[in-house]
């Protein structure tokens, strides 16, 4: 064999000959893969890492949000004369079969109504239960939402148990049934009934712990014949252990476990059965705070996050006839509310043994939405002149049922077209 220098240009030429069918040979290789199998343009563009960009670019291109490779596109969309908007049009029915199915084995496995469409939901908002004050009411957008949690709080003789008691009456008005957790073991049964409640067909439980109170709240929420509960108070639900142990044994946290293991559960069950939870609380004051406001409630943190709907109660001032004090002046104020615009204020009388003032209420409003005119002192009802002063005004619908009931029907017609 010659070794000579021509011999051996002769074999370098003969190597570089071969490896240039080497290559061609893999290229006719990867496009027949390509043709078979778009994806093959990756590895083309990762394994040879010649023209990286452009092949990528058109490996990753798509018709209907499909990856396809240059043959397949041209083998669907050029030849077939298949448009891009045809294909997405397939694709998206095929995407509409899939949520069908998935929703119809969700509803098979859990019940009927585990998920749904909100378009086959007949109604979207909430009903609401009239809480027996007209300013009340329109502050939280109706009344008492049905379904839901609500937390009513403040000092102490400020109003909480009237409020919650008056909602209970407009319950069985509305042929409703009413139940009541007295925690506090402080019910007034009288009282009660003179601010319109039925005592006789009033469920109360006067529970020995905070654990058995919460069980039988949970019990009339499962059972779907009740529509509203009130629990007076959250303080005053003390845990089973806090009562079997000695008084002034620490109990760290108890309340707050016992008030959140609660909620996860009855928040749920009373949305399903379209019971209202109403939980009075009470006020208490951190310690050693100097600057911001040292008012908290108790129970832990809990409900404030499950409640729809937080009220806060206070004594603006005092009604006084004659040298004696006849009631108190509430102002109201909805720190939270998820089923209508919050923040809202409302103020109302509430008379000593006889509750809330409804025509106080009603001329508040009538004022507000302009069915009756204060001009100066006197209060007007169109051109007719009705008395000067308020609680003149007050009697004089009090012994006219027939005008006051007019003020009232046009202020719901009013308060309906504002809505």
């Amino acid at each position: 064999m010659s070794t000579g220098p021509k011999a051996l240009e002769r074999l370098h030429l003969k190597g570089y000959q071969a490896g240039w069918w080497i290559v061609f040979g893999l290229g006719i290789t990867v496009c027949a893969l390509c043709a078979v199998d778009p994806d093959a343009w990756n590895w083309y563009g990762s394994t040879l890492q010649v023209g990286r960009t452009v092949v990528r670019h058109r490996a990753s291109r798509t018709v209907g949000g499909v990856p396809m490779g240059w043959s397949y596109r041209r083998a669907v969309v050029g030849r077939a004369g298949v448009e891009p908007s045809s294909v997405k049009a397939s694709h998206s029915d095929m995407k509409s079969k899939a949520l069908d199915a998935v929703l119809k084995e969700v509803n098979s496995r859990f019940g009927s109504g585990a998920v749904m469409r909100l378009g086959d939901v007949q109604q979207y908002a909430p009903s609401v239960i009239s809480s027996g004050a007209l300013t009340l009411d329109m502050a939280l957008g109706g009344g008492w939402p049905q379904g839901r949690i609500v937390e009513i709080y403040g000092p102490e003789s400020s109003g909480k148990t009237t409020v919650a008691l008056h909602a209970m009456a407009e319950v069985q008005k509305t042929g409703g049934i009413a139940a009541l957790i007295d925690a506090e073991h402080a019910f007034d049964a009288d009282y009660a009934s003179r601010l319109g409640v039925d005592v006789e067909n009033l469920i109360l439980c006067q529970p020995d712990s905070g654990e058995m109170a919460l069980e039988v709240v949970d019990s009339l929420v499962r059972s779907g014949a009740v529509d509203l509960i009130a629990v007076d108070s959250v303080a005053a639900l003390a845990p089973r252990a806090e009562i079997e142990g000695e008084i002034g044994t620490v109990t760290v946290g108890a309340q707050a476990r016992l008030m959140s293991h609660a909620l996860r559960k009855l928040t749920p069950v009373a949305a399903k059965s379209n019971c209202t939870i109403l939980f009075l609380n009470q006020i208490r004051y951190k310690i050693g705070v100097l600057y911001g406001n040292p008012e908290v409630t108790s129970g832990g943190n809990a409900l404030k996050f499950y409640a729809s709907v937080r009220l806060e109660i206070r004594v603006k001032g005092k009604l006084e006839s004659e040298g004696e004090q006849r009631g108190i002046h509430v102002k109201t104020k909805v720190v939270k509310n998820k089923c209508a615009p919050p923040y809202k204020i409302a103020e109302f009388d509430i008379i000593f043994g006889n509750g809330i003032n409804a025509l106080g209420c009603l001329v508040d409003v009538a004022e507000k939405v302009g069915v009756v005119e204060r001009r100066g002192s006197w209060y007007y009802k169109d051109t007719d002149k009705l008395a000067q002063g308020r609680d003149n005004t007050l009697e004089v619908l009090r012994s006219n049922s027939s005008l006051a009931l007019a003020i009232k029907e046009e202020v719901s017609k009013t308060l309906s077209e504002l809505s």
